[in-house]
């Protein structure tokens, strides 16, 4: 399970959430607003593989699933 960044929509809180899968919506902690996802930042894997910088296009990369 990945822990990814988001940013809400409304109030514009950023945070980070541990998800079951990539593309799962998150409501934000702060003020219930959708959130969108932040596509920048390193990634880190639970399959021991080194970090790396997510480049968004989760179909040609296995580095957090």
């Amino acid at each position: 399970m990945p822990i990814l960044s988001y940013k809400c929509k409304i109030c514009g809180f950023r945070f980070e959430e541990l998800v079951k899968r990539h593309d799962e919506r998150v409501p934000c902690p702060k003020c219930g607003g959708e959130s969108d996802r932040v596509w920048a930042g390193e990634m880190y894997s639970a399959t021991g593989k080194s970090p790396k910088t997510c480049s968004g296009k989760c179909s040609e990369c296995s580095g957090c699933h």
